[in-house]
């Protein structure tokens, strides 16, 4: 009884501790401790998963965007060459942010919200050959930026808004070198009001630092303000991506016109669904390296002669979805390589201002097209195109040439064979009628008819 009245006490107490041991062991299983840390590397793990690693050309792309991200992850692989971050939420690029990458030719940030670059961002950095910042909040740099990238040689800074003022003279007098031909090309002041709208390749560096380009507090005469361009300018409005080939997208802008100022070294550039009705002479001139160009869906009615004048090299043309009855003589005639030519959609009259493009089409067997369907006039709607042609261009039915002649009406507009083919099928109802010598010649002639 003694043993008894011993270990009763002591179960009941072992049973009372049994349920605090299996919360505590329930929360760690849960997030506690070192469970809870490895949950944070699989997190860590999955975001890096999102971003898409991949080979092309030998050469390794890591492609982050549209990922929301706010800076660089140390689990991505430091052996890449090409690092895509554009469309994230990165606001400032940090001493050494990037310095792990060291094998890196090209770094994409354009369309992130960077308002401040620190001067050793891009150390370590001295393969890189290409850095895309366009389309951020930049106001001000210094040179010191660009001092660890020996071997930049593309640069682009545009749609930012640069404050030409002093602290930006060491930056622009970089990119006003010489040999630096393509850093910073079409990037442009916003303030101060005075030299709004001019080129930072094109501003006084000497009048940066000078005490009357300070903003004025109050008083004074307001500066005097420069003509806006009324045209738009495709670098201010459009976005361009470097890879995986060179494309300009301005498509969805509201635009009326082709922009002004486009880029020489574009290869796809995308004009669709805009308000375009128009393409005037030589609008394409200055992109000769140009291999593809969707305009489809821009209500198109004229395509003048010269539109395509200069895209030697394209190979791809979307005119689908617009309001073309035809092309004008010699509208093609530049398009050397063209492969491709999308048509579809079009309201095509079937008449013959159609006939240039079927014979276009003809002497460039290589060209692949779709689309050409007549709308117009109602007696052929529906048919294609090439049939049309081939039935305005084939031999007329015998009953519609002696129509004019059984009606009382002479041959209008006929050959000279056709009148002899007359005369000869009726000489031998009116014999006396004829002349001496044709009564000689046999009453039947062998007619060649010329289309």
């Amino acid at each position: 009884m003694r043993l008894l009245a011993v270990l009763l006490p002591l179960l009941l107490l072992l049973r009372s501790a049994e349920p605090r041991r299996g919360p505590r062991s329930k929360v760690g299983e849960r997030g506690g401790g070192r469970v809870r840390g490895r949950g944070r590397v699989g997190v860590v793990r999955r975001q890096t998963q999102e971003c898409k690693e991949y080979m092309e050309a030998g050469e390794k792309y890591l492609d982050c965007q549209d990922r929301q991200l706010t800076t660089v992850m140390q689990e991505w692989p430091t052996d890449i060459q090409h690092l895509l971050l554009a469309r994230n939420k990165i606001q400032v690029l940090r001493d050494n942010m990037f310095s792990q990458f060291t094998q890196l030719k090209s770094l994409d940030l354009q369309q992130n919200d960077i308002s401040r670059v620190e001067d050793g961002a891009f150390a370590g950095l001295s393969k890189l050959t290409t850095l895309l910042l366009q389309h951020n909040s930049l106001r001000t740099a210094s040179e010191e930026v660009l001092l660890p990238l020996p071997r930049l040689t593309y640069l682009r800074i545009y749609d930012n808004p640069w404050s030409c003022l002093c602290p930006l003279d060491s930056l622009v007098r970089t990119l006003q070198v010489p040999s630096h031909r393509n850093l910073g090309n079409y990037a442009k002041c916003a303030e101060p009001p005075s030299l709004s709208g001019t080129k930072l390749k094109a501003v006084n560096v000497d009048s940066l630092c000078a005490p009357d380009a300070r903003p004025e507090v109050g008083g004074g005469r307001p500066p005097i303000k420069k003509p806006i361009k009324k045209k738009p300018e495709a670098l201010s409005m459009c976005h361009t991506y470097m890879f995986p080939k060179l494309l300009l997208d301005c498509s969805s802008k509201d635009l009326n016109s082709i922009p002004a100022d486009l880029p020489s070294d574009i290869v796809k550039m995308d004009l669709s669904h805009n308000g375009i009705k128009h393409l005037r002479p030589k609008q394409f001139l200055l992109s000769k390296d140009l291999k593809m160009l969707n305009l489809s869906g821009n209500n198109l009615h004229d395509i003048d002669t010269a539109a395509f004048a200069g895209l030697l090299y394209l190979r791809e043309l979307d005119l689908s979805n617009n309001s073309l009855h035809h092309f004008q003589y010699g509208v093609l005639e530049d398009l050397y390589f063209l492969r491709k030519l999308s048509l579809d959609d079009n309201p095509w009259v079937c008449d013959y201002n159609i006939h240039y493009l079927i014979y276009w089409l003809k002497h460039h067997p290589g060209v692949y097209y779709t689309g050409l369907t007549c709308a117009e006039p109602r007696e052929f709607r529906g048919w294609r195109v090439e049939d049309y042609v081939k039935t305005y261009n084939g031999e007329c039915p015998k009953e519609r040439q002696t129509e004019g002649t059984d009606a009382g009406q002479g041959p209008q507009g006929g050959s000279e064979n056709e009148a002899q083919e007359v005369v000869g099928e009726t000489g031998e109802a009116h014999g006396d009628r004829l002349p001496q010598h044709l009564r000689k010649k046999p009453k039947k002639f062998e007619v060649i008819r010329l289309s």
